[in-house]
């Protein structure tokens, strides 16, 4: 004899706070909403409703509408500003590394100490001082 089970479903309960941070994370334009699913594991349509309830930019009678290319396109925005600060770092590790080269070369082949000599011994004001 087999029983007849219902499926049960798994609701989640989420926190007032914890909805309104989504909200603000939202508002703020940091995160989309996609992007909220796939960090929170919330469903869109939950993010939506949250949107419609604790927003307070959201006026009653109109309805977000977020589009999926958006999403997409701020993330390719945001990966070509990602390799144009890497290709400035690079050019930047470059000439530290030129600068350096330099530094050294003037101290092998020309005998001039540019970097600061940690050896000397402090001042002590005025007076006269001991030479060693």
């Amino acid at each position: 004899m087999r029983s007849n089970f219902k499926l049960l479903k798994k609701h989640r309960r989420y926190s007032d706070e914890f909805k309104r941070q989504i909200v603000a994370d939202y508002e703020s334009g940091e995160f989309s909403v996609r992007q909220l699913e796939r960090l929170h594991g919330v469903s869109d349509q939950s993010i939506y409703n949250w949107i419609y309830k604790f927003s307070t930019f959201n006026e009653k009678g109109f309805r977000v509408v977020e589009m999926k290319d958006s999403s997409s396109k701020k993330l390719q925005e945001l990966e070509a500003k990602n390799k144009e600060l890497e290709a400035a770092l690079g050019r930047k590790q470059i000439q530290l590394d030129y600068l350096e080269k330099m530094i050294e070369l003037a101290k092998s082949e020309l005998d001039i100490d540019i970097k600061k000599n940690y050896s000397t011994p402090q001042s002590t004001g005025s007076g006269n001082t001991k030479k060693k």
